[in-house]
């Protein structure tokens, strides 16, 4: 064989460059994959583990798992009975069959209104003020805390419990659903009306 010969011919020096560049993107994607298909797996250990003190129930942690971990957000999540009472979420039959999906588009809904990108403490809020800021789906959230300045208070849901840690996310829990009134009307049943 030649030498040289793959320089002069520019059919097979076109063909040399092509593979080296498939193959190098082909290595650095596969390199890649892993980080991608870690943090869901993380986020479904997550789910599976709620016997913890500082648990979220499950609908909680579906909203935690919609955020992306590498960035700080403030998401003000409804307890259990919140979910039950104001948006009628059961979690033995809301998260089964068809209602699957609409369980996602309500839990993703509420998620876009009370989650904040920023890390917003209780020690933060100062007492006797309110602050307002805008939540993911440009809700703006007020926010104050009570007399004792103990429990925040957004929107006029006042908080159970507060300052929750889950990596970069602060999760404070709320006694309501933090909502505008087109969803809210969306999500009441005919009984309400009675």
């Amino acid at each position: 064989m030649r030498r040289g010969y793959y320089f002069k011919n520019s059919i097979a020096f076109v063909f040399l460059v092509v593979c080296f560049c498939f193959i190098s993107v082909l290595i650095i994607s596969i390199l890649k994959v892993p980080d991608a298909a870690m943090p869901f797996y993380k986020n479904i250990k997550m789910l599976k583990a709620s016997g913890n003190g500082d648990s979220l129930g499950t609908f909680g942690n579906m909203m935690i798992q919609m955020l992306p971990e590498d960035l700080a957000f403030t998401v003000f999540i409804p307890s259990e009975t919140a979910f039950e009472r104001d948006l009628r979420l059961h979690t033995n039959d809301s998260l089964v069959g068809e209602k699957m999906n609409d369980t996602y588009a309500v839990i993703s809904r509420v998620l876009g209104f009370s989650a904040v990108p920023r890390i917003l403490d209780s020690v933060t809020v100062p007492a006797g003020e309110e602050v307002s800021y805008d939540s993911l789906s440009g809700f703006t959230l007020f926010i104050s805390k009570d007399v004792g300045g103990r429990v925040l208070v957004v929107n006029g849901v006042e908080s159970e419990r507060v300052d929750i840690r889950r990596g970069k996310l602060v999760v404070h829990v709320m006694d309501g659903v933090i909502m505008d009134a087109e969803f809210e009307q969306s999500v009441q049943s005919d009984d309400d009306f009675d």
